[in-house]
């Protein structure tokens, strides 16, 4: 009867070892491969562009709006001070060379590790699948998440206040 005991024991942590390698193996490889890209269709494509009656245009801007930006306010690789400006629509931050806030050197962040999405005066900020995370005023965030004045973005040891475009 011990001996059965045993055998189970054993087989149970020899399972949970395998398991354990196996999210180490999938984690690395996923890390290494990057995020994929969705297939998310833009606002506005595929529709036909149907032009407003003169009486219900909506007055166009004359003056361009200066861009929102993130500005570090601690990080291990961006000296503090240091701004990234939200000129894109989508800006990426990540190891990836070509990132908008490229955080080469610290370890705790993804090649694409999250993204900042601009859409007219709306701001918000999505993971991409990142094995660390990224937090919006010290909350993991598992969904796009709109940004407001004031909030802090964390990526990895570095931490960005937002700043929106006035």
């Amino acid at each position: 009867m011990v001996d059965q005991a045993l055998l189970v024991l054993r087989i149970g942590v020899l399972v949970l070892l395998y398991v354990f390698v196996w999210r180490i193996a999938r984690t690395a490889i996923r890390d290494v491969r990057g995020a994929q890209e969705s297939m998310i269709i833009r606002p506005g494509q595929g529709f036909e562009h149907l032009p407003l009656a003169d009486e219900q245009r909506a007055p166009v801007a004359t003056e361009p709006v200066p861009p929102g930006r993130l500005l570090v306010v601690e990080s291990d690789v961006l000296p503090a001070g240091a701004a990234v400006l939200l000129e894109e629509h989508e800006v990426l931050i990540g190891r990836d060379p070509h990132a908008a806030a490229m955080l080469e050197g610290d370890g705790f962040v993804s090649a694409r590790h999250a993204l900042v999405r601009v859409r007219g005066t709306s701001t918000s900020v999505v993971d991409l699948g990142s094995t660390n995370g990224t937090f919006v005023n010290g909350e993991r965030i598992a969904i796009e998440t709109r940004l407001s004045p004031g909030d802090e973005v964390a990526v990895g040891s570095t931490r960005m206040i937002f700043e929106p475009g006035s």
